[in-house]
């Protein structure tokens, strides 16, 4: 029977022991080749400045990392803990006894290229604590990339991060959390192929938690082995498992994917009397319980006669990939998932061979990845930017690193930032004063475009006021006091000051506004403030005394009332009626309020149908103005009666926003209930991912990603700008409508309902409602409604937009639309699913986001689902990946797309997707 080899921090322990010295003195083959022109980096941490050496096992060169940092202590490792065969990166540490975080900058970056970092510590007893534990956290730029937790002063830990870089530097962060002080051995940054790892992208990085080598090896293979310098651990003690190898050169594919080494690739473990391989691994503490494997295969046998190896890859039990998988000789290939397993607190791969199949299972080597928590937005660029240069100006010692507002708990001190979710955080204070500023008042402060206190006080800056801090559009405190400034307050400064538009505090400069100068700010400004009661009071009284003449007035030619008399009649029925109404539940509406026979008139006798639902039947109309109309009536059999009808017309009367339907006006004319509502020229979306719209052309994936993200600011709307927010609960193609232009907006609100929001009261008890397909799985289990059953149905839509396909795909044997490209998608292939029309014509980069963000938000849990301010961000963002790729002309109506060049990366991407199955048979 096959053994199951389960990674959990207990039964890896002994495996991690080995690691310290595995990655140190690695058995490598020793290769003579310049590393010069790799674009690798890598730091020694904790060596004296300027020092460089040359690994002698990977010939790779080192540096001091004292360009990365200016904070910190070097420290030798304990002499009790250094051996002859140790690498030198790992005699020395650099610790962080000072400050909350401390930061590394890796400049000579690409932006929007794909990057591995690796941190490696060594303890070593470097302090003379011994056995005390360290728990401190790791970060790359603004979240969390690790929580390292030592515990074995002879143990070593590394980590991995693949990442695209969103500028041209790396920030890697070690944050103090109170149980020990930080520490780092070394940092490695490598350059990676845009093509390799195709689940990493601009949204998207992956921690690695496992890269083993299976088979018959006790060494860690890296550089120059594999030419990106990933390090491969040994991983041959499972007892029913048997050891396999091979002498040959086992070859990557063109476009390979991963580019596994062959050294890595040459051996394999099989079942020992068995038909199948049993791989497991937890969730580790801290990480994010979404994981992406790869499982790495080749065959060493010249298969002969009726000899085969064929075999299914399941994962928790689903097949993982959906067909029989066949190794190919001597070539590198593998299964991997480029969306996420999530959410089980086991994970369990099993690799069955097919009843027929005569040889078993094989296994050469895998990873696994988690991804990297991203719940922090980096600050805006340009605050960054200025920030980096105002300490840089004035050699500010303050524990000034990584990004000024991100995370919120290691915000920069004397700053505060304006907090979002989904914006980048913005400087709106800056507290510098009794800072120790000397020279002038840099020009760098103009870039703080938000800010809205800026405050040099109390230290010795010289030179005269910039008249470009003028133009900060939100600045209201300027606090200039006690330097040593000279010269005039620029103009623009004073006129704001004397307008009351900025409070400018300028006193105890001594040199400021000497020779005669001008700068008069508090006589012009009190004058204003003294006068303004005195205007009010002025234009009140005569006001106050015409309303008092009026009442003597109005009360002496009041006829007595003896409570009976027909003067007081007429105003009890008129309240009477409107407590009726009231009971009723009809609205006070502004909009116009239209007869039956308007209806009848603007619509030509209900001459034209647009539109059929559960309300009723839609028409098109026309007011006297020409302005085209859309008129919803009642059918006598709806099922939705004069509750629905209220209900869609308070939400379309209080609710504005330019992707959400408009309402015109309505007709109360018993027993006739209608809507009327701006007219949408193009109809439904569902129409067109349908092909029943006119014009003949789909729809292309830069005009499906616009109304995605339109839609998805309707929504955003309903669930955060509504007071109190609204949860749509039918959220679909058919109720998304689109303009002349292709505006999207959602339409019927018949089953919204109002929610709060508040904590410890997210959600509603309901009667289901909704359309099959869309419909929040657990909504329906549990009868409690929240904004995220909205964010389900919009997934489903959005899954829509990438197919083609409609929510239940009868082709499919009647598979749900989230089930069946979570299946497709696990071969690699955005081709697989995406919709046949479209044509190539698209970023693939692009589809890979949309459909990350799509499956999140069809996530069968509630609370794995994104907000909808999120899902608008990053639609936004796939949105971004897709313009360089349309032509800058205008799109009309159905436009093509515009050509991309064959070297494209689509093409590239689409050729490196292939599955095994589809790829040619000349390599």
């Amino acid at each position: 029977m096959a053994m199951a080899c389960l990674f959990s921090s207990a039964k890896m322990a002994a495996v991690w022991c080995m690691v310290i010295l595995g990655f140190a003195m690695a058995a490598v083959r020793v290769h003579c080749q310049s590393t010069d022109t790799l674009g690798f980096i890598s730091i020694d941490c904790g060596i004296a400045a300027g020092s460089t050496y040359v690994d002698p096992t990977t010939n790779i060169p080192y540096v001091s990392d004292t360009p990365y940092i200016d904070a910190g202590v070097n420290q030798n490792i304990s002499a009790a803990y250094v051996t002859n065969l140790m690498g030198r990166r790992y005699l020395n540490v650099r610790s962080f006894p000072n400050g909350t975080r401390n930061c590394y900058t890796i400049n000579s970056i690409t932006p929007s290229s794909k990057y591995l970092i690796r941190a490696s510590f060594f303890y070593g007893n470097y302090d003379g604590l011994g056995s005390q534990s360290r728990l401190f956290d790791l970060y790359l730029g603004v979240n969390l990339w690790k929580t390292i937790n030592i515990t074995d002063p002879g143990s070593g830990y590394r980590t991995d991060v693949i990442t695209v870089a969103a500028s041209g530097s790396f920030s890697v962060c070690l944050v103090n959390t109170g149980h020990g002080t930080p520490f780092i051995s070394g940092l490695d940054v490598r350059p990676l192929k845009e093509i390799l790892y195709p689940a990493v992208n601009a949204s998207r990085s992956l921690v690695l938690t496992r890269r083993l080598n299976m088979g018959p090896t006790d060494t860690f293979i890296r550089y120059p082995d594999d030419s990106h310098d990933r390090i491969w651990d040994p991983f041959n003690n499972i007892p029913f498992w048997a050891e396999t190898s091979t002498n040959s050169t086992v070859e990557n594919f063109v476009d390979d994917k991963f580019e596994a080494p062959s050294a890595v690739m040459q051996t394999a473990v099989i079942p020992v009397n068995s038909t199948k391989l049993m791989i497991s691994w937890e969730p580790e503490l801290g990480d994010v319980n979404e994981y992406y494997a790869v499982m790495y295969f080749s065959e060493f046998l010249t298969l002969t006669g009726n000899m085969s190896r064929q075999f299914y890859v399941y994962l928790n039990g689903q097949l993982w990939y959906a067909k029989p998988f066949t190794p190919d000789y001597l070539f590198s290939d593998a299964i991997f998932g480029t969306n996420p397993a999530e959410g089980y607190q086991q994970y369990n791969v099993t690799i069955q061979a097919l009843d027929n199949s005569t040889l078993p299972p094989i296994l050469n080597a895998m990873e696994v990845y988690s991804r990297m928590s991203d719940v922090n937005v980096p600050s805006d660029a340009g605050d960054v930017d200025a920030m980096i240069a105002v300490k840089a100006w004035y050699k500010i010692k303050r524990n000034w690193m990584g990004d000024p507002c991100s995370p919120k708990a290691l915000a920069w001190d004397g700053l505060n930032c304006s907090s979002s979710l989904s914006n980048p955080p913005r400087i709106t204070a800056l507290n510098l004063s009794s800072s120790g500023l000397t020279g002038e008042i840099a020009t760098f402060f103009a870039s703080l475009t938000a800010i809205q206190i800026l405050d040099l006080s109390h230290n010795n800056l010289t030179g005269t006021i910039p008249a470009i801090l003028a133009q900060l559009p939100s600045l209201k405190i300027l606090d200039l006091t006690n330097n040593n400034l000279n010269g005039s307050v620029p103009s623009p400064l004073l006129t704001k000051a004397q307008n009351g538009e900025l409070t400018l505090r300028i006193e105890s400069n001594p040199s400021l506004c000497g020779n005669g100068t001008t700068c008069e700010i508090t006589p012009t400004t009190k004058k204003k403030k003294l006068s303004a009661p005195i205007i009010v009071i002025i234009c009140l009284a005569p006001l106050l005394l015409l309303l008092v003449v009026v009442s003597i007035i109005w009360r002496l030619r009041k006829p007595p009332s003896s409570g009976k008399g027909n003067s007081v009649e007429p105003q009890n029925e008129e309240t009477l009626k409107r407590v009726k109404e009231h009971q009723d539940g009809l609205l006070q509406l502004e909009n116009r309020q239209f007869t039956y026979m308007e209806l009848k008139s603007i619509t030509n006798n209900f001459e034209r149908v647009i539109g059929k639902g559960g309300f009723g039947t839609v028409y098109h109309g026309c007011l006297e103005d020409g302005t085209q109309v859309a008129v919803k009536i009642r059918s006598q059999s709806s099922s939705q009666g004069t509750k629905e009808f209220l209900a869609e017309a308070q939400h379309l009367t209080r609710v504005h926003h330019r992707n959400l339907v408009s309402m015109v006006g309505y007709c109360k004319d018993e027993p006739y209930l209608a809507l009327v509502y701006e007219f949408m020229a193009q109809g439904t979306l569902q129409d067109h991912l349908r092909g029943r719209a006119g014009g003949g052309r789909a729809l292309s994936w830069r005009q499906r990603l616009q109304i995605a993200v339109q839609a998805a600011q309707g929504l955003e709307y309903l669930h955060k700008g509504c007071k109190p927010p609204l949860v749509h609960r039918d959220v679909k193609t058919g109720n998304i409508l689109l303009s002349e232009s292709l505006e999207a907006k959602i339409a019927d609100f018949g089953l919204s309902k109002a929610f709060q929001s508040e904590i410890n009261n997210t959600h509603v008890s309901t009667v289901v409602m909704g359309t099959p397909g869309y419909l929040d799985p657990e909504y329906y289990a549990t009868n409690q409604l929240s904004e995220k059953s909205d964010v389900y149905s919009f997934g489903v839509v959005l899954l829509e937009l990438l197919t083609g396909q409609a929510p239940v795909i009868t082709a499919a044997g009647n598979a749900h639309i989230a089930h069946w490209v979570r299946q497709r998608l696990a071969r690699g292939n955005i081709e697989d699913v995406v919709d046949g029309r479209l044509q190539g014509e698209s970023d693939v980069n692009s589809m890979w986001k949309c459909a990350d963000v799509a499956l999140r938000c069809a996530s069968p849990v509630a609370h794995q689902r994104p907000d909808m301010a999120e899902v608008v961000t990053q639609l936004k963002e796939s949105l971004q990946l897709e313009n360089p790729y349309v032509d800058s002309r205008t799109e009309s109506l159905y436009a093509e797309a515009s050509d991309v060049s064959q070297n494209s990366a689509l093409e590239i991407e689409r050729v490196a997707a292939m599955s095994v199955a589809d790829r040619p048979s000349a390599r």
